[in-house]
């Protein structure tokens, strides 16, 4: 297993230009035990949701014994000792809620987004939460405890009961309004157009909002001809596949046909350099998922043989910034949008605001607002100053654009059209800094390479804005929006802010 495998073999000449790599077992272990860091994100949302659970649910189970205990809340002294008996109180606490967290994730309440029916899942809460009680119940007996109330204990866990299912039910209800708006899907290929692959094809149309998954077509496999039916589906074969990832945005590949083992592992070293999710069904290649969990694909179970590495806390941290400084600029800026608004609406004819659709990550379609800073009718214009484009390749630009109105001109200058942009910052369609969002008609003339700048939400400004905004050169323009996805941390985008700052202040926009 630990020889060349030769990638060339099987991903297409693309993958020749590379070289081939080794693939050992050894290797492909320490890729898989990379942690999905957007699974860990979403399950210290979920367990921070529980403890407030548990909190909201202790003050219920105080209050509602303080009340019957004496008037004007005058048993609660009864409910709450002082001294070291408080601390050992704390430490009751701290062991239900401690108990009730490891058993929701024994259940796999924390894990992605179950498949199974919503009863089932809050039969799963309510079992974790008297389990956790019994326990709690345990522990005061072997150690003697005649401090806490016996009612309050049994009031919090009631209490707790409800306000959890209450909780996995909000969970369940955003993630699947989410999926319908888009937001959080997979991009999904299909490798294999037997029975199988049909049968998953099905649940993933069937129970698209439930799963959050996108069906995107087959991948043909050697020896197995599509049938008749996935004809319009197919995408290519195996050898189109590292064309075929970037091209449709793919997130997840799903293993459903026969795949040898020198296959899966040239596949895995792929997905690795793409950062690509491999699914497959659980007892196939055992030995390149040594520790799998199984989860359920509609009605089919589903193991991951490499897990991608999405960096997720710190895109979490990324998101909460971004709303943050949005919402702070957006309400000191608030009366220079109505003089701006004001300003364009006087001096011409037309709305204040400038709408047009634009491609976001993975090639979603939003609306980008914007000042508007040209006349009525602009777009129609401009095929007629085609040859007037200063810009090369797909890019268009000119330096005194007769469609720009005066105040346009000064809005441009220090770049204060882009400020209704931090609306789409708020609403998730952008980021503060990122590749720029460009139109579907230049999206329709991008080659494979520069599919990678759409891996990440669109920014209201980014590397090329402070590093080559006066150069026309298209691929300088995409080589470094590609050299920030394929780099991005977090101080680089404070340090990409503080340059957009100096730039804006210098009016050197155009």
């Amino acid at each position: 297993m630990g020889a060349n495998l030769g990638v060339t073999s099987v991903f297409g000449p693309q993958a020749a230009k590379a070289g081939p790599r080794p693939a050992s077992l050894g290797g492909l272990n320490s890729a898989k035990k990379r942690s999905a860091s957007q699974s860990v994100v979403n399950a210290v949302l979920m367990m921070a949701t529980d403890v407030c659970a548990v909190a909201a649910a202790l003050y219920l189970a105080l209050h509602f014994h303080a009340g019957h205990a004496g008037t004007n809340w005058s048993g609660l002294h009864r409910a709450i000792a002082v001294g070291p008996a408080m601390l050992m109180q704390l430490v009751y606490l701290l062991w239900f809620i401690t108990v009730l967290l490891v058993l929701g994730w024994h259940d796999g309440l924390y894990a992605r987004l179950r498949s199974d029916s919503i009863l089932h899942e809050q039969r799963m809460t309510v079992q974790a939460c008297l389990n956790a009680g019994l326990l709690l119940c345990g522990a005061m007996y072997m150690t003697h405890d005649s401090m806490t109330p016996r009612a309050v204990v049994i009031s919090l866990v009631c209490f707790t009961m409800p306000l959890l299912c209450l909780a996995r039910g909000f969970w369940r209800y955003s993630s699947h309004r989410d999926f319908h708006k888009g937001i959080g899907t997979r991009n999904v290929l299909i490798l294999g157009t037997g029975h199988m692959s049909d049968a998953i094809h099905r649940q993933i149309l069937k129970h698209r909002r439930r799963l959050g998954r996108i069906f995107k077509g087959f991948v043909e496999l050697p020896g197995e001809p599509a049938a008749q039916s996935h004809s319009k589906a197919v995408l290519g074969n195996l050898d189109e596949l590292r064309h075929l990832v970037p091209q449709h945005f793919i997130d997840e590949i799903i293993i459903a046909g026969d795949c040898n083992t020198s296959q899966v592992l040239e596949l895995v070293e792929m997905a690795a350099d793409m950062d690509v999710e491999v699914l497959a069904f659980p007892g196939l290649f055992e030995d390149m998922a040594p520790d799998p969990q199984i989860y359920y694909l509609g009605d089919f179970p589903v193991t991951t043989i490499h897990r991608r590495d999405d960096r997720a806390l710190a895109l979490l941290l990324k998101r909460a910034v971004d709303i943050a400084l949005s919402v702070i600029s957006l309400l000191l800026l608030a009366p220079l949008f109505v003089v701006l608004g004001v300003l364009i609406k006087v001096t011409s004819p037309g709305p204040a605001f400038y709408v047009s659709e634009r491609i976001g990550k993975k090639g979603r379609v939003f609306r980008l607002w914007k000042f508007r800073t040209m006349m009525v009718g602009a777009d129609r214009m401009k095929a007629a100053l085609a040859s007037a484009n200063e810009r090369n390749g797909i890019l268009f630009k000119i330096k005194n654009d007769p469609r720009v109105t005066p105040i346009g001109r000064f809005l441009r200058k220090f770049s204060l059209d882009e400020l209704p942009q931090l609306f789409n910052v708020v609403w998730g369609d952008m980021s503060l800094v990122g590749p720029r969002p460009p139109l579907a008609n230049e999206v329709a003339q991008y080659e494979v390479k520069h599919y990678r700048r759409l891996d990440v939400l669109p920014g209201l400004t980014g590397l090329w804005q402070v590093r080559a905004r006066h150069d026309p050169s298209f691929d300088q323009y995409v080589a470094l929006d590609i050299a920030y996805v394929e780099n991005w941390n977090f101080w680089m985008d404070l340090k990409i802010l503080v340059r957009t700052a100096e730039v804006v202040l210098r009016g050197t926009g155009s």
